[in-house]
């Protein structure tokens, strides 16, 4: 009997299996942000001076890209009951129900760990800090502390999507300059246009969450005129590259263009007021934002290439 009973015991005690697929994992690591992240981190990496083994120079890449998902699962752990009063987080592993949220803090925090750890054995120690730091402030700072107590979360939450470029700097050199500082500066003052252009239109979300994103506390008005703001400082940063020497003519021109279409597009929102017009205009720019990132990043790449292969 008591054999019986102690088997029916372990059978209704037996945790059930995990419902979570290799495609929920890879979500919780958000590929599209680390997508970027693995890019400017290249840009930073390949443009900095000196040589890198091709094997030591993936690694350091793939570290920083996992670390990067790190941060972003520790984020949706953290955050997965406001995720789920939101229409475009609703369907994300853990509020879907598909990932626990035991599994993805120890999934975050594996990676966390296991990047770092690696980073640091296979380049340096001032590369691995910084990229342990640029997990911290985006899981604890931003995700905890930020992001719910005040309106200016995105802007200095900012600085952990600034990072990765000065990371991949680091990694190949051993320390840092003005240039990973530039691009560092360019993302964390592209951040704001970018990301208040796509909350103009989920104010009502984020309100539902109680998210005290700037469009919810200051209104849709303040928002579009700090939308301006933001982009007035980011059009000439996107230059300096090629005004302080690190970058050629191509360059510049590319970010003088592209820093005028910035410019208007953020006018557009601005300048017509509250309005379906006002949220397709931030829409537009918030597209047109994503563009024009990639494309000053990839001139650079593109220059450096040539000047390595024309001398």
């Amino acid at each position: 009997m008591s054999l019986i009973s102690e088997t029916e015991k372990l059978t209704t005690t037996a945790p059930e299996p995990s419902m979570a697929t290799v495609g929920d994992y890879l979500a919780l690591l958000k590929p599209r942000v680390m997508s970027l992240v693995v890019f400017t981190a290249l840009v930073g990496l390949v443009i900095a001076p000196g040589q890198m083994h091709p094997v030591l120079a993936f690694t350091a890449l793939l570290c920083i890209a996992v670390g990067a998902g790190a941060a972003g699962a520790l984020n949706m752990w953290y955050d997965a009951d406001i995720d789920a009063l939101m229409q475009r987080t609703a369907d994300r592993p853990i509020p879907a129900g598909r990932v626990t949220g035991g599994e993805a803090l120890a999934f975050g925090i594996t990676l966390s760990v296991g990047s770092v750890v690696v980073l640091g054995l296979f380049t340096n120690l001032l590369a691995a800090a910084l990229l342990a730091f640029t997990i911290f402030f985006y899981a604890v700072v931003y995700t905890m502390w930020l992001k719910r107590s005040t309106s200016q979360n995105i802007v200095i939450g900012g600085a952990a999507g600034a990072f990765p470029p000065v990371v991949g700097w680091a990694a190949k050199t051993g320390g840092l300059d003005l240039d990973p500082v530039l691009l560092f500066l360019i993302i964390f003052f592209w951040t704001p246009p970018h990301f208040w252009a796509l909350a103009l239109s989920r104010a009502q979300e984020y309100a539902r969450a109680g998210v005290p994103m700037l469009p919810v506390t200051a209104g849709e008005a303040a928002t579009r005129r700090q939308i301006l703001f933001y982009t007035v400082l980011l059009a000439p940063l996107g230059v300096t590259p090629w005004l302080f020497g690190s970058a050629g003519l191509a360059y510049g021109l590319t970010a003088i263009a592209g820093g005028i279409m910035m410019l208007w597009l953020a006018f557009r929102v601005w300048y017509p007021g509250s309005g379906k017009a006002s949220l397709a205009a931030g829409k537009r720019l918030f597209g047109y934002s994503i563009l024009y990132l990639f494309v000053l990043f990839a001139a650079l790449l593109a220059e450096h290439g040539v000047r390595a292969m024309f001398g």
